[in-house]
């Protein structure tokens, strides 16, 4: 032991904190349905939730560990979000914990889209379901400005890392580059600084619980490698063909008994693509589904798209949740021999089935190795500069949402050959502007609970249906 550590150990007072007595997976079923109901507003949203809980107010795993899992997530097709609940799940009970944190996180919000696909094609655009998504749409960019600050907070503690967040923000937002190039470029610089024992790509809360922050050591999960994330050929090989073959039989049954033609058949294939192609979230891949479900396969309108892309931002849930407002809509219009609300239930679980169940392979083939690398600098370093450049992409999304939520009309602004969104100052919605300064002044000023504000905007919005205010 040299003397620059023994200094420290004289200095440094002993620990006081207790790490958390063990949680069955039967305890934990309940959190993460706590976690499934709260995640509102996009994944920065419902990562935000998830930190609150798991890592400040449970402490079942630190920051560091927490951004970790978080990076590899990032790094794969489909929501981040679900993927970081099933990785922390697994984690924590293995393969059950993972299905049980998994499912619960998209649970809530596949009953909430089934539901109101129901209203949709029985009922049309009801005037008290919009004032409800009006209201909630207000509180849900407060939401998503929370997140851009809580993570931003925590991931971006170096220069550097502020620079490449800034940097990934404006390749994005005016240079139109693509989230994969994004996040493979900003993983080379962190693997390249690391390597070249430049160490300025790193989370908090590393070897302590510096400013606040919950170190790893403290928490139920602790700093070690569990036995299940030791992973042998044959278990790998185990997991692998059984998570492909509850993805990709079903499909194949299909087209084998329904012909490559049949609407279910088409679903079950776009949406299997889709879901090796989505990278960067929903948003990064909607523009390719609204064009194929739209234009080619005439499932629905573009109106229908952008209704079913609210009911996913305004309920609980991945907001790729979406797709099964789409798979319900396109099989409900082509039923064959079924009832049309039939064909269309059918077809939406069909589209969550094969969009959701390769996120379980996604992270029960690679989280064991993902972990058993957690002490390698280079791909810390790659990982935590990942997380710097998603922080600016999240930036992206909030201000894409709130164009869209503040405006009534946005343009494609051009100076030179830089192309952007931009609102028109003269349709802003004065209602929604003042709903969502009021959300943000309840959740940064008064630092009020996430789901009250959210009812609390939702009712506001349903008041100001009721008095004419909005149609």
């Amino acid at each position: 032991m040299n003397a620059q550590a023994s200094e420290a150990i004289a200095v440094d007072p002993p620990r006081s904190i207790v790490r958390p007595a063990p949680v069955s997976l039967s305890q934990a079923l309940g959190v993460w349905l706590r976690i499934a109901l709260l995640s509102f507003g996009g994944p920065a949203g419902q990562i935000a939730v998830m930190h609150r809980i798991l890592v400040d107010e449970k402490r079942w795993i630190g920051e560091q560990r927490f951004l970790h899992a978080l990076n590899y997530c990032m790094l794969l097709p489909g929501p981040e979000a679900q993927q970081l609940a099933t990785y922390i799940g697994w984690l924590m009970h293995r393969t059950w914990g993972g299905i049980v944190a998994g499912v619960l996180f998209i649970l809530p919000g596949a009953v909430a889209i089934m539901a109101l696909s129901w209203v949709y094609v029985l009922y049309g655009r009801v005037g008290i379901v919009a004032a409800l998504f009006f209201g909630l749409k207000a509180a849900v960019l407060a939401v998503v400005l929370q997140a851009v600050v809580r993570i931003g907070g925590r991931a971006l503690t170096t220069l550097p890392a502020r620079l490449l967040a800034a940097a990934a923000f404006v390749l994005i937002f005016f240079g139109g580059v693509p989230f994969p190039v994004i996040v493979l470029g900003a993983g080379v610089i962190g693997w390249w600084s690391t390597r070249k024992g430049r160490a300025v790509f790193h989370g908090g809360g590393h070897g302590g619980a510096k400013g606040g922050m919950v170190a790893d050591a403290d928490t139920l999960l602790g700093e070690e490698l569990p036995a299940h994330a030791r992973p042998t050929l044959r278990e790998t090989a185990r997991t692998a063909a059984l998570w492909l073959a509850l993805w990709l039989v079903p499909v194949a049954a299909l087209l084998v008994l329904r012909g490559p033609d049949d609407v279910s058949s088409r679903i079950a294939t776009f949406f299997s693509t889709m879901a090796t192609v989505t990278f960067g979230g929903a948003y990064a891949v909607l523009a390719y589904v609204a064009q194929q479900a739209v234009e080619h396969y005439g499932w629905l309108s573009p109106r229908e798209m952008l209704d079913g892309l609210g009911m996913a931002e305004t309920t609980p849930g991945p907001l790729i949740m979406v797709l099964q407002f789409v798979g319900f809509l396109g099989a409900y219009r082509d039923p064959g021999a079924l009832s049309p609300l039939l064909a269309g239930t059918l077809g939406g679980l069909l589209a969550t089935w094969v969009t959701f169940a390769p996120c379980f392979l996604w992270i029960f083939l690679g989280a064991p190795f993902i972990e058993r690398l957690r002490g390698n600098a280079a791909l810390s370093g790659a990982l935590s500069a990942i997380t710097a450049a998603i922080v600016g992409v999240v930036l992206n999304l909030a201000i894409w949402f709130a164009l869209h939520t503040l405006f009534r009309e946005t343009l494609v602004a051009r100076v030179g050959p830089i192309r952007f969104d931009a609102p028109v100052l003269s349709s802003i919605d004065p209602w929604a502007a003042l709903l969502a300064i009021g959300a943000i002044v309840a959740v940064f000023a008064l630092r009020a609970n996430i789901i009250v504000t959210l009812l609390a905007s939702a009712a506001a919005g349903l008041v100001l249906h009721l008095t004419g205010a909005i149609a």
